[in-house]
């Protein structure tokens, strides 16, 4: 074992001058903390919460005018968006009966939910069942529902085999929803 060549190290006992040093460093350090001060908040504080966007209609519940029979209306497909302007959002909804062969004809229906009211309502038909029409796609955009319909150029071609793809568009105009081919659709 090697002895220290210092048998006893200076800062190994504590003597006042030890404590002095420490008492001055902390009234340093309180002292410089009092002057470098964080500044002042500039943030505004919110006076009220945002107003919360409504959702949009379920279609659970809904009586839909489509006559099913015995089997129940199956909602195929839908989609969500303010469809007149007021700042609330509508739902449309591709309906069908839940046959249990061939292709039903769809419907495709708009609910909306009065001001205050929690249960919603269908208020337009897009497509009716009566048509014999098929919906591929549903979509809202821009306050537009835009739809592929598959459809039969004649009472004869078989309900499997749709021979008509159409586009159609609807748009609130003039308290209705108005019918128009979107840019770009071709029929085959």
């Amino acid at each position: 074992m090697q002895q220290s060549a210092v048998p006893e190290l200076a800062h190994t006992h504590t003597r006042p001058i030890h404590w002095v040093a420490t008492a001055t460093a902390v009234a340093g350090v309180v002292a410089l903390s009092s002057v470098l001060q964080p500044r002042p908040a500039t943030a505004a504080q919110a006076t009220e919460a945002p107003p919360r966007a409504a959702a949009a209609p379920a279609t659970t519940g809904i009586d839909f005018p489509i006559d099913c029979g015995p089997v129940k209306a199956l909602v195929q497909k839908k989609a969500s968006g303010d469809l007149d302007g007021d700042g609330t959002p509508e739902t449309v909804a591709s309906v069908h009966c839940d046959a249990p062969m061939g292709t039903p004809p769809d419907g495709v229906y708009v609910l909306t939910r009065s001001a205050g009211s929690t249960h919603a309502r269908v208020v337009a038909t897009l497509v009716d069942p009566k048509d014999r029409t098929t919906v591929t796609s549903l979509t809202v955009t821009d306050g537009a529902v835009l739809a592929t319909l598959l459809g039969y150029s004649s009472a004869d071609v078989p309900s499997c085999c749709p021979d008509v793809k159409d586009s159609a568009k609807w748009q609130w105009k003039d308290n209705a929803f108005v019918r128009s081919t979107p840019a770009g659709a071709h029929s085959v």
